[in-house]
């Protein structure tokens, strides 16, 4: 058998995972959204197996390399490893307790000493899609010019300001004549689902500044980096990987067009 390249093994294993996930949601039946215990059940169960499996093949088949995961306990040796996979086994729990369409698996591979992301895919396996840096894609994504341009931020911890960021950033658009349809948001539940939105081309910006950790950002970011948008701090400073502890305390990804009038809006706003 001929062996996987790293973006084929992501890809398979991202994909076998969520058809795990799938499976467990499916065998618990019909799902109550206001069954505590039975949701808190399932996403528990979902998150380990899911690591497992996740964990289980990267040992076989990178067995050199170190493994950064939510549900792995973490090790500090991973700091001086020449790669490391950074995976969420399920992301975005809540929403996959309540049967919802938009949780995600995440697998990355980040290579600190060139400083570079690579092998990236989010697996969508309620939506059928998977993104991969695999995938082919075109020169740069559209931009609407005959609806509003819509956001995606966190439903219970949205920016700081964001309704006025928002509105500061319609000024620009109409401004420029890019768009005069003003901003919108959107409703979407774990990270790559988020920036799934923005490379299926119903967004075009993402915003989030309370902080979440490495396996919720690095394959959403190496996808959204794939397809052409402009991922970064919102400051515009590069994410870096393979932190102790692993944590990002902001995140933008914008289309290439707005990116700079979106980063002067949230900072206007930030600013207050």
């Amino acid at each position: 058998m001929t062996e996987l390249s790293d973006g084929e093994l992501s890809l398979l294993i991202a994909r076998q995972a969520g058809q795990l996930l799938l499976k467990l949601r499916e065998s618990y039946g019909e799902l109550d959204p206001f069954d505590r215990l039975q949701a808190t059940a399932l996403r528990k169960q979902g998150d380990q197996l899911s690591h497992e499996l996740l964990a289980a093949a990267l040992e076989e088949h990178r067995p050199g390399d170190a493994v950064l995961s939510e549900e792995g306990a973490d090790n500090a040796a991973r700091l001086d490893a020449e790669r490391l996979w950074i995976v969420d086994p399920l992301d975005g729990t809540w929403e996959y307790g309540q049967g919802r369409w938009d949780f995600a698996v995440h697998v990355a591979l980040w290579e600190p000493r060139i400083e570079r992301l690579s092998a990236c895919t989010v697996d969508l396996p309620a939506q059928e899609v998977s993104r991969s840096m695999l995938d082919d894609v075109a020169d740069e994504p559209p931009f609407p010019t005959d609806r509003p341009v819509r956001v995606v931020a966190s439903r219970t911890r949205p920016p700081q300001g964001l309704g006025q960021a928002l509105q500061h950033l319609a000024n620009l658009l109409d401004e420029s004549g890019l768009n005069t349809h003003g901003v919108e948001l959107l409703d979407v539940g774990s990270v790559g689902a988020k920036v799934n939105e923005l490379v299926s081309g119903r967004a075009e910006l993402y915003v989030h500044d309370s902080g979440f950790y490495e396996w919720d950002v690095a394959a959403p970011y190496g996808v959204a980096r794939h397809y052409g948008f402009v991922p970064s701090h919102l400051s515009g400073d590069e994410i870096l990987f393979n932190h102790m502890p692993p944590w990002v305390p902001n995140l933008l990804v914008a289309h290439p067009l707005i990116v700079d009038m979106a980063r002067d809006a949230l900072t206007g706003a930030a600013r207050g």
